[in-house]
């Protein structure tokens, strides 16, 4: 067949080399798949690089190259429930984040807060999950399950983050324009804390994008499997967060972890 025998032995020891390359890589890619089970390839490539002891080493290509023939690529999930109600009689206050003379932009940690209310759907019902988020550091820094979109309810997630509060700098909160966050109820807090108010100043979710982005990776990567309950939701976003905070590298961070940066400061 025009192959000698050295020829032969040597890509059947090149095929084997790989195979057992790519086994030691899906142990790997399994381990940290068990506490963020939708971990995508990019962050994976950067974990066994900057992880010491792994010892398997390949490029960012060769990796997607053995999550594909194995069906290991993460699909993109997409959702959308609307929590927002923007028909009310309570004041909107301006948009401090959007571009212009004016904008505020966040240099550290405890600058910029974006808020914004979730969908969790339930075995028994509907589950909501009000979040408050770091805009620089990326860290929820507060978060809050509840069954349903009262104030008192949704105050919660803001009213935690302003207990884990470390600095003094002038903070702005940013959310959209819902009934919750416009209510005398909740504008009480930012008066009390002397926080700025910010609110998007239309129906376009991309001016609280970093806020939505928060939502949809704990729906799309940690939260996977339904609830029973508020409870067992409760429990499950409290797992969901730490991970996120601790453990999942961003590509806005430079692969670094939310902790990681919220710390540096």
């Amino acid at each position: 067949m025009g192959i000698s025998r050295q020829a032969y032995y040597k890509r059947i020891r090149a095929c084997n080399a790989r195979a057992l390359q790519a086994q030691e890589v899906m142990g790997f890619v399994h381990e940290k798949r068990l506490r963020q089970p939708r971990l995508g390839t990019r962050k994976l490539h950067n974990l066994m690089h900057s992880e010491p002891e792994v010892s398997v080493k390949i490029g960012r290509d060769c990796l997607f190259d053995i999550l594909r023939d194995r069906r290991e690529l993460v699909p993109r999930k997409r959702a959308y429930h609307k929590t927002t109600n923007s028909h009310h009689r309570f004041h909107r206050h301006p948009n401090l984040l959007k571009e212009g003379p004016s904008q505020v932009v966040a240099t550290a940690p405890e600058q910029v807060w974006v808020a914004d209310i979730t969908y969790l759907p339930t075995q028994t019902g509907v589950a909501y999950l009000s979040l408050v988020t770091d805009a620089y550091s990326r860290k929820i820094v507060g978060h809050h399950v509840h069954e349903s979109l009262h104030t008192e309810s949704v105050i919660q997630a803001f009213s935690k983050a302003l207990k884990c509060r470390t600095t003094e700098h002038n903070l702005v909160h940013h959310s959209d324009r819902g009934i919750q966050y416009c209510s005398e109820l909740y504008q009480r807090l930012h008066v009390k804390h002397g926080i700025r108010c910010s609110m998007t100043d239309g129906y376009d979710c991309y001016q609280n994008a970093l806020a939505e982005r928060v939502n949809g990776i704990l729906k799309t990567e940690f939260l996977l499997h339904r609830p029973k309950d508020a409870a067992e939701a409760a429990r499950m976003v409290d797992q969901s967060v730490q991970i996120y905070n601790s453990e999942r590298p961003h590509l806005s961070l430079k692969y670094k972890t939310p902790d990681a940066v919220h710390r540096a400061f």
